[in-house]
Order: structure tokens, then C-alpha cells, then sequence
């Protein structure tokens, strides 16, 4: 997960519209008539713990089955008819969506660790995670051949630290980056380079891209 500990802002979006975000948060049952790209993005819960804590979780949106396929689906969408060969998830919350967007591919799930957590070969990469922390990642060094095409999971790309780490470990292994998903890719400068050399999907209409980009959440 790479959304960053800032505290949370909600938008004055107009009484209308923070009863539908309410109302949609409340209910992990309810699908709409008319599902449109990011529908699901509503169910989405903010931080109610302070600024030691994400400002926003957006897992939650995991918990309803109609939101998870529609989310899914919405990543895939760009890739239709793209050759794939395997999707590979980041450690931790890139797991979840990973190995679902794997699974509706059907094709075969890797899961990139952060560092000491194999117990095999692997390759390691060192990054800088979205609080600024140095971190290392790594992944097991017998699951990518050459050639292979593989698409990059994670739940959100804020800085771009992260997802760049993969994007290096799955290239130095001889794979293809495929694509990269991930429910919000952020306009910062790491977002952006990724954005400028790869394939990507996410699920945030334009009119909320901006809000989220600056940590606020709401919906029109």
C-alpha cells in the first residue's frame, strides 16, 4: 500500500453529493443501478485515528463482492488482448488485488516480499517508500524467465517509490513489464514516469483524480 500518513480532508462536495458518499460507505451490500468507473471508490473508508495513520483505506472496498469484480475488471480493462503472462502483487496490500486480477485472468500470481520473508534465491532492490523510509524489496529469482510478460499490482501508487522497485526487479530479471494497475496512480513526479514508460490502468474518474491527488476525499 502506498498512500501516504496525511491527515484526512473532506470536501465540501455539496449536500447531494456527501449523501450518496455516506450512504454508499454505509452500506457494503448495496450496488447501484447504474455502475459507473469508480463507483465503488465511495466505499472507501477515511482515517478516523490521526496523522500516524493512512489517510485513507481504501481495502475497504475489497469487503463488497460487486465492488472487488467491478474494480478488477476496471484495471483489466486497457489490457484486453494483451499477452500476459503472469500478474505479480506488491507486498502487502497489492496482494489482494493481484491475486484477484490474476485469478480473473487466469494466469499465475507472484508476490513481490519486502525484504527477509523468502526463504529461497531472490534479487533485491532498494527503494524509497512513501514516507521517505529506505527499504529494500525483493523476489524470488526462479519465477521469471526471460521475455515473460508480467503485470504490476499494487493498491495505490503515491509516490511511485515503490512500484518503480518492482518495475526494476521484474527488468533485471529479463521480464517485460506488461502494465502496470493500481486503484489510484497519483499525478507526482514518481507517478508521472511511471505513467510516461508504461502501460497503466486505474480505476479514479478525472473529475476526483485531482482531490485524491491532494489527499481529500469526496464525491460529486
Amino acid at each position: 500500500m502506498t498512500v501516504s500518513p496525511t491527515r484526512l480532508s473532506l470536501t465540501a462536495a455539496g449536500t447531494q453529493g456527501l449523501q450518496r458518499l455516506q450512504s454508499l460507505c454505509m452500506d457494503l451490500c448495496h450496488v447501484p443501478t447504474v455502475r459507473e468507473k469508480g463507483w465503488y471508490l465511495a466505499l472507501m473508508a477515511p482515517n478516523i485515528k490521526g496523522p500516524n495513520f493512512a489517510w485513507l483505506d481504501p481495502s475497504r472496498l475489497y469487503c463488497h463482492p460487486q465492488g472487488l469484480q467491478d474494480c478488477v475488471a476496471d484495471l483489466l480493462q486497457p489490457f484486453q488482448g494483451d499477452p500476459i503472462d503472469m500478474v505479480a502483487g506488491i507486498d502487502a496490500m497489492g496482494f489482494i488485488l493481484g491475486a484477484a486480477t490474476a485469478a480473473a485472468l487466469q494466469k499465475g500470481f507472484l508476490a513481490i516480499r519486502k525484504a527477509g520473508h523468502l526463504c529461497v534465491e531472490t534479487v533485491a532492490q532498494p527503494y524509497t517508500d512513501y514516507t521517505g523510509r529506505e527499504k529494500v524489496m525483493e523476489v524470488r529469482s526462479d519465477a521469471i524467465l526471460p521475455g515473460l510478460r508480467v503485470l504490476l499490482v499494487d493498491q495505490w501508487i503515491e509516490t511511485g517509490g515503490t512500484m518503480r522497485a518492482a518495475i526494476q526487479l521484474v527488468e533485471q530479471l529479463g521480464g517485460v513489464v506488461a502494465g502496470v494497475a493500481a486503484i489510484c496512480i497519483e499525478d507526482s513526479e514518481g507517478g508521472r514516469w511511471i505513467r510516461e514508460r508504461y502501460k497503466c490502468a486505474h480505476c479514479v474518474p478525472p473529475s476526483l483524480q485531482p482531490r485524491l491527488n491532494r489527499h481529500q476525499f469526496g464525491w460529486d
